[in-house]
This record gives C-alpha cells, structure tokens and sequence, in this order.
C-alpha cells in the first residue's frame, strides 16, 4: 500500500513539474517571439528616417543640428538594437523618438515641403510604424510580465532553473516625451505638433520652439 501511494506522489510530482517546465519554456520562447516583433518595427523606423533626410534637406535649407541630432540619435537607436540590452535599445528609442518629433515639428514650418508627395507619404509611414512598435512594446511587457511571475509563482518557481528560467526587463517609458502622444497637425492651418501627456499640452510651432 505505502508502495503504490509513493508511486502516487512520484506522477504527481511528475505531472506537475513536467507542466511547469514546458510554460516556463514556452513563456521563454513567446517573450523572444515579441523581442523580434519588436526589433522589426525598430529596423523599419531606422530605414525610413534616411529617406525623410535626405527629401527634405534638398529642398530647404533646413538646420544642420536638427538633421544631425536625428542621424546621431538613429546611430545610437542601431547600436543599442544589436547590443540585446532592452534598458539599452529603450533609452536610445527615447531619444532617437524625440529627435525625430523635432525634426517632423521643423517640416511642419514649410507648408510646399509637407504638401509634396514624398514627405507626406514618409511621415504616414513614420506613424504607422510608430503605432505598430507601440503594440509590439506592449506585447512583449505582457509577455514578460506572465513570464517573470511564472518564476516567482509556486508550484513553477521549483522547476525555473531547471528551465533555465530568468526574469527579463520590460521596456519602461521614463522619459516623459515618450509618454506623450505626438499629433501632427497637417491641415491649412498654421503648422504645428502637440504632444499630449501627463504633464500637458505642449505645442511645437517653430523650428526655435522645436530645439526645446
């Protein structure tokens, strides 16, 4: 009798461990899948911003700071990507995202330069990348944070090393531009770009306003 209740607690020790090794690898295996969805939206971000340069800067005499605060900040958002640090490649997102809203806030001064075809096209793009890296960040936060309490959870926390189970960042927003929400205005009206956040309203209305 002792024998068999023995062989009783073994399956079911089994059964449980053998249930908490494959979530915790399959968590693993969904937390990469959203990196690389993530890594996706970022490499088309980093491909589209060199045609926006170089449209725009043959056609108007634009600020040479402006359009090399966006080239270094895409630099530093490349070599962030491939260092596989998510603190990193965030950081360097932030800046290259407010790099590139003060150049898209610039354009916006030169009503026949956002008419043409070109720039009204990129910038279309631009924002749909933009909503889709959003997404994807969301993704990957959710999937991480299933992952990261599956190791801290009981009966699965015993078998996370066994999986080779380690807990993984999740992109944080701390810069409060990344927060907001960049709305660009391209009716007739006066150009400008608000940002919507938790601290306000800010408009962008000129290239001085935009070096803020």
């Amino acid at each position: 009798m002792s024998g068999l209740l023995l062989l009783i607690i073994v399956v079911v020790v089994a059964f449980f461990g053998i249930g908490a090794y494959n979530k915790l690898i399959s968590l693993k295996n969904q937390v990469q899948n959203a990196w690389k969805q993530i890594d996706v939206q970022l490499k088309r971000r980093h491909d589209l911003i060199p045609n926006l340069i170089n449209t725009v800067k043959g056609a108007m005499n634009f600020e040479r700071e402006t359009l090399e605060a966006v080239v270094a900040a895409r630099n530093t958002a490349i070599a962030a990507s491939t260092s596989g640090s998510v603190a990193a490649t965030a950081a360097a997102e932030t800046q290259l995202t407010g790099a590139l809203s003060r150049l898209l806030a610039v354009v916006e001064a030169y009503p026949d330069l956002k008419a043409t075809g070109n720039v009204a096209q990129l910038q279309e793009e631009l924002t749909a990348t933009e909503n889709k890296i959003g997404f994807s960040r969301q993704l990957y936060n959710d999937t991480a944070t299933q992952y990261n309490t599956a190791q801290q959870t009981f009966p699965t926390m015993l078998f996370a090393g066994m999986a080779g189970a380690t807990q993984v960042p999740l992109w944080e927003i701390t810069d409060e531009l990344e927060r907001a929400v960049p709305h660009v205005d391209l009716s007739s009206g006066p150009p400008r770009q608000t940002l919507q956040g938790k601290a306000g309203q800010r408009s962008l209305e000129s290239p001085s306003d935009a070096d803020v």
